[in-house]
């Protein structure tokens, strides 16, 4: 039985990727850190692995003394106060993590680094597909790191694979449940009323991807998404759709979003605190074509994703109702 590490396992992807992980027969070594709560992990026959990703050497041990055949990074951060920040999670500690992965040699076979359509960015017309080889021009910290981590990444002689997949949803997610909280109440809510191309990607989809990226002899980067092409209104109409609710739709000024991403900013800086919402993080969600082609995961990983929005939707949403977050 191969052995896998899953760094950023006590996350919402990672415990996606143990499921997929648990389901295709390997044993998994779940990575967090001393001190973080995994009591939701207790379901799986999981061994841990405390992580120091500020030590390579310490990192190497701990491969090597457990003798990891692959590695998926999924541990990282979306939320810093500077690029700085994001930078050393982000970047710094994937190549310390691949750099150890190297000197602990012997059983370890490949590394699967989940990256991020951010680091790519959106395309600036309204029709057309982002693509392996789109020229890359992040809008956001938290993209220009990820894109900075694959590069580093790509120049060291390891096995790997860099996943970017879009917007992730489905159980135990916390941003995009935000928007489903604000249907709950009765409100649509937008961000100006200028059309946008946007893509989903299930959970389970990316994890399954990283699963087959890990065990078939490919490499390089591939792009994420459930291969469908959504409106901007397409997510909140299948909700109501599926659920038979009705909601207020209601588009915010630009610019009222703008000032107050701008007093967020000035507010937690003062209190050392990165804000959710950033005038960069902004422009990301306004941003008129985040569609992504996938046929080269389709033909190189086998990728079939098994969930669009409408079924993918419909499970979250159960989910969060059978574990009382709605």
């Amino acid at each position: 039985m191969k052995r896998v590490l899953i760094t950023g396992a006590n996350g919402f992807l990672g415990f996606h990727l143990i499921q997929s992980a648990i389901a295709q027969n390997f044993e998994v070594f779940a990575g967090i850190r001393k001190g973080s709560n995994a009591a939701h992990l207790e379901q799986w026959p999981v061994q841990y692995s405390y992580l120091n990703y500020e030590s390579a050497d310490e990192l190497a041990k701990e491969i090597a003394g457990k003798k990891i055949n692959y590695i998926i990074h999924a541990a990282g951060t979306t939320k810093a106060l500077k690029q700085e920040d994001f930078e050393q999670v982000n970047v710094d500690y994937t190549l310390n993590l691949a750099r150890a992965a190297q000197k602990a040699g012997g059983d370890f076979l490949k590394m699967v680094f989940i990256s991020s359509l951010a680091a790519v960015g959106p395309l600036k017309e309204h029709e057309g597909t982002i693509n392996e080889i789109t020229y890359p021009s992040p809008l956001t910290a938290y993209g220009k790191s990820k894109l900075l981590a694959e590069r580093k990444l790509s120049e060291l002689e390891i096995a790997s694979v860099i996943l970017r997949p879009t917007a992730i949803y489905g159980p135990r997610e916390k941003e995009i449940f935000v928007i489903i909280q604000t249907l709950l109440k009765g409100i649509d809510a937008y961000i100006g009323s200028r059309p946008q191309q946007l893509s989903f990607v299930y959970a389970t989809d990316v994890a399954d991807a990283a699963i087959n990226a890990l065990q078939l002899p490919v490499k390089g980067i591939f792009n994420i998404s459930d291969g469908n092409r959504y409106g901007k209104y397409d997510f909140a109409d299948t909700y109501k759709r599926l659920f038979h609710k009705k909601a207020l739709r209601v588009h915010l000024p630009q610019s009222a979003v703008r000032s107050l991403a701008f007093s967020l900013e000035k507010i937690n800086r003062w209190y050392h605190k990165p804000t959710m919402l950033s005038r960069e993080k902004l422009n990301e969600l306004m941003a008129e074509n985040w569609i992504c082609d996938i046929s080269k995961a389709k033909q190189e990983l086998n990728f079939m994703p098994k969930y669009n929005l409408e079924t993918g939707l419909k499970e979250t949403i159960e989910w969060y109702r059978q574990n009382n977050w709605i």
